[in-house]
């Protein structure tokens, strides 16, 4: 069998792309670029280590659809503004691929959701999440109200500018921006945060992931938009059903420490005044 290969996800910036071609340098044959941005007719490669991803959270995400439910790890290089998902820099790029190409490293599993949407009967949506999905307006115009079913039992009716349901993974993303609480990525959960509610009583609320949520549009819900992962949007119609549970299909994500996460919190948050 030949040595595994190391695929690389490049964003389409130019300073990443100088990267990449160091690393196709120094690699060889050892490493193959995989363009996503074409994903209906790029084939993954087979007998791959890992993918690493040079660029932000967005082209970590999108790298994350593309494999879809295929065992191969991600690493993510942050070259993005955030880089919560980004587990080194640029700087210390060279020291991680010698520590993966040595195996001096651990694998980390990120749950992830299954979105489906039901119209008229018929299934229009089925796709899996790392981060999150959203529902709200296209335009500045009446609150949305999404009637929240948790295992067939009713839960409340939230009338608001919009509604995310998070993994732990996405309580960094849009989810923090709304006030929802940051949540570890072992704990074993799904996290509901409204958008600006008109009721001050309806906070963000974390459930088990064993749940089942259904969530359904009252009112008269024009202009609805439902956001998978920040990068797919579907209009939604009146009597749009969305279906929403952990889905079976985990992601790998690779770390070099095990409690790399807290570090990761503490640099992109500017937390600990300064100390390391």
């Amino acid at each position: 069998m030949s040595a595994k290969r190391i695929g690389l996800v490049i964003k389409n910036d130019e300073k990443a792309e100088k990267k990449a071609l160091e690393i196709e340098k120094k690699l060889g044959n050892q490493c193959v670029v995989i363009d996503i941005q074409h994903s209906e007719s790029t084939a993954i490669p087979d007998n791959l280590l890992c993918i690493i991803v040079l660029g932000g959270d967005g082209t970590f995400l999108s790298a994350a659809r593309f494999i879809e439910n295929r065992d191969i790890p991600l690493m993510g290089v942050k070259f993005g503004e955030v880089g919560f998902l980004a587990e080194t820099t640029e700087e210390n790029l060279y020291k991680a691929i010698t520590a993966l190409v040595q195996g001096r490293f651990l694998v980390q599993t990120r749950t992830r959701l299954n979105i489906k949407v039901m119209r008229n009967s018929e299934q229009i949506v089925d796709v899996d999440v790392l981060n999150d999905a959203v529902i709200n307006k296209s335009a500045l115009s009446r609150l949305a109200s999404c009637a929240v079913y948790l295992d067939s039992n009713y839960l409340t009716t939230y009338r608001a500018d919009g509604l995310i349901v998070g993994t732990p993974t996405g309580s960094t993303a849009y989810s923090l921006a709304a006030g929802g609480p940051v949540v570890h990525p072992s704990v074993s959960s799904i996290i509901l945060t409204p958008i600006c509610p008109f009721t001050l009583t309806n906070r963000p609320l974390i459930i088990p992931d064993t749940t089942q949520i259904e969530i359904r549009l009252e009112g008269s819900p024009e202009d609805m938009i439902l956001t998978l992962d920040g990068q797919e949007g579907f209009e939604m119609d009146p009597g749009d059903k969305i279906f929403i549970k952990k889905s079976r299909n985990d992601i790998q994500m690779i770390s070099f420490e095990a409690q790399s996460y807290y570090k990761v919190l503490k640099t992109r948050l500017h937390w600990s005044g300064g100390r390391s």
